[in-house]
């Protein structure tokens, strides 16, 4: 691999044909970008870039993967008159996983990446719901604290069972804007005192962490196991591939919703659309079984 490798590739110009380099999520995405669906802007990071980040002995990204990220993100910024780390117009994305065979459950996605002190302020602005903004903070703080920091969940379920819990909250949609905003506190405190160091508020080293941690994933255990179990070879799928995309809000109100959609029936075959929502959730609520969709 030289510096001219290009690693990273926008939606509107990846081949939508080519899962062992985009990864199946980053292919489709590229693929339904260019048929003129309506996805929000993003690009994906190639597999070729994980497995040389796995293979080097350097802690950080290959060379030329950041400066080609902040590219993107440039040109991000320009399509959606936003700005990462803008504390007046701020730009959010998600961060996910995408290897060229599904595997369900064992790859990581980071949620409302690019929040901070001042950015989530201008996310309350913006909207007009300090609600929205505390929940979307709480969300990134524990998703990054464990998919990038390797802190454990139970440590941030302590803390919002015992806030739900004075509030008399019987569910999370209960919970005040002032009740999320003491989580945010709670949570911000217990990745320092697990990691020894304040969470990072500087979003592209929020972007650089979580691209790192997502392409380390792939040599996890679970991963790792599932691919033994499942028989899935390098020839099928090496490497995962970096999804960064545009965020979009299902936890805006009872007009928004999260959820997964199928156009035919998966378990029959049979023609017609299939799916479940949640309303007024984000993703990691339908895989966490907290409420029915």
């Amino acid at each position: 691999m030289t510096d001219s490798t290009k690693w990273v590739f926008a939606f509107d110009e990846g081949d939508g044909k080519n899962k062992k380099l985009l990864g199946g999520k980053g292919a489709n995405l590229c693929e339904m970008t260019q048929i003129g669906l309506n996805v929000p802007p993003g690009f994906v990071i190639s597999t070729e870039a994980c497995l040389a980040h796995i293979d080097t002995t350097s802690q950080g990204l290959p060379e030329g993967v950041m400066a080609q990220v902040r590219d993107h993100m440039t040109a991000l910024q320009k399509k959606t008159g936003k700005g990462f780390g803008d504390p007046e117009k701020p730009l959010l994305v998600s961060v996910r996983s995408g290897s060229a065979m599904s595997m369900p459950g064992m790859m990581d996605t980071i949620l409302n990446l690019g929040l901070n002190a001042e950015t989530l302020q201008g996310e309350i602005r913006a909207t007009g719901d300090a609600r929205f903004g505390y929940d979307a903070y709480r969300r990134f703080v524990q998703l990054f604290g464990k998919v990038a920091l390797g802190v454990p969940d139970e440590l941030f379920d302590r803390e919002f069972d015992e806030v739900k819990h004075a509030a008399h909250a019987k569910l999370d949609v209960d919970l005040s804007a002032v009740d999320l905003k003491e989580i945010s506190e709670r949570f911000l405190k217990v990745v320092e005192e697990h990691t020894g160091r304040p969470f990072p508020s500087d979003p592209m080293i929020q972007l650089e962490i979580a691209i790192q941690a997502v392409f380390n994933s792939w040599m996890g255990k679970r991963a790792v196991d599932y691919r033994r179990q499942f028989h899935i070879t390098p020839e099928m799928a090496n490497g995962t591939a970096v999804n960064v995309c545009t965020m979009v809000f299902g936890n805006r109100g009872d007009d928004s919703a999260t959820g997964v959609g199928f156009t035919r029936n998966p378990g029959t075959g049979e023609n017609k659309l299939f799916g479940e929502y949640l309303i007024n959730a984000q993703g990691e609520d339908v895989v966490a079984g907290i409420r029915t969709p």
